[in-house]
């Protein structure tokens, strides 16, 4: 079955080929980086346009790059939430318009569980194991028993760590997207010339939750040392004692929850998920006889072949959807326990 995943939830144009769910014959992502630089963050009704202007000619690349016709697509995928809704409208309309010209299935796809699914594309990872899903929106630590079994067991109750990332940046003037910045600059940088504190929270119902505000806050706070020409407040050592002290505040409930959980394979997904030191964090868990996977760098960001691939579970058990589909931008309801 070859799958035709659309992915438009915030500011890439992504459009990809996916066949039975785990041969990614292509897959097309236009990104709207440079558009948005000169604002230091996205703004919605710019990447809601681009993605009008963008979105035929990347679904045609996406296609012509497979050697296949329109005809030979099985069905079409596209990512209908969450995300900004402006830009999620025009993927899902141009699906659904798409699939009714071929005549083939439709099905709408969260955004959120595509984060999460992207790295069994590449690396099968047997369930049950416990998702890391880190982006510029979210920071989910959960439980997950199937493709779409997914149950939080922490979240960040105020920025995600992506967030965070950028919000430092743009404060800094680094540049953007933040967490790209951070990471080179953080390479040269002394992870221990600042010691950011990390929160502290209530242990008792929500032991895995995360704050990211208070961390942000202290780092901004450096900013007059930064201006004035401290000797250590390099854009170097900012960087990486900020990154090492937001990977730590996750990698802590992490090893908590895998702890309490008994579970012993990883699986992270999400922007947030190309960070080198949060990969190499990550592939330590290894030394402790635990499983862990992370998709490539390609599939960490927002991209059609995550869409695609999840589709294909949920078409091989049935599911579609049909004209009426819509989108919203808000988080589908997951499940939220604790062990």
């Amino acid at each position: 079955m070859n799958v035709l995943g659309i992915e438009t939830s915030c500011d890439e144009c992504s459009a990809a080929v996916v066949r039975d769910g785990h041969e990614i014959l292509s897959n097309v992502i236009a990104t709207q980086i440079e558009l948005h630089k000169p604002y230091q963050g996205v703004v919605p009704e710019l990447a809601s346009r681009l993605h009008t202007e963008w979105i035929a000619q990347v679904v045609k690349a996406a296609i012509a790059q497979t050697g296949l016709e329109n005809k030979d697509i099985d069905a079409v995928a596209v990512s209908n939430r969450p995300g900004l809704l402006g830009s999620l409208l025009v993927g899902v309309n141009f699906a659904k318009a798409f699939a009714t010209a071929l005549g083939v299935p439709l099905i709408g796809i969260d955004h959120i569980r595509a984060h999460l699914y992207a790295s069994q594309i590449e690396q099968p990872l047997e369930y049950p194991y416990l998702g890391v899903l880190v982006s510029g929106g979210h920071t989910v630590i959960c439980r997950v028993d199937g493709y779409d079994q997914v149950q939080v067991l922490g979240t960040t109750i105020d920025d995600a760590i992506g967030e965070a990332f950028d919000k430092v940046a743009k404060f800094y003037n680094l540049g953007f997207p933040g967490g790209v910045v951070i990471d080179r600059l953080s390479k040269t940088g002394d992870p221990m010339a600042f010691l950011f504190p990390g929160p502290t929270l209530d242990r008792g119902e929500h032991p895995y939750d995360m704050s990211y505000s208070g961390l942000k806050t202290a780092v901004i706070n450096q900013l007059d040392k930064f201006r004035n020409g401290d000797a250590k407040a390099t854009p170097e050592n900012i960087a990486a004692s900020f990154q090492r002290a937001a990977v730590g505040i996750l990698m802590k409930r992490v090893k908590l929850a895998l702890a309490d959980t008994g579970l012993k394979r990883v699986s992270a997904g999400g922007g947030v998920a190309a960070n080198s030191l949060l990969r190499s964090q990550l592939k330590d868990l290894e030394k402790g006889g635990y499983t862990v996977t992370f998709p490539s760098l390609k599939l960490c960001t927002d991209n059609g072949a995550m869409v695609a691939g999840l589709a294909w579970r949920y078409l091989m058990d049935g599911h579609r959807d049909d004209i009426h589909l819509s989108a919203t931008s808000r988080v589908s309801a997951f499940k939220h326990t604790y062990p």
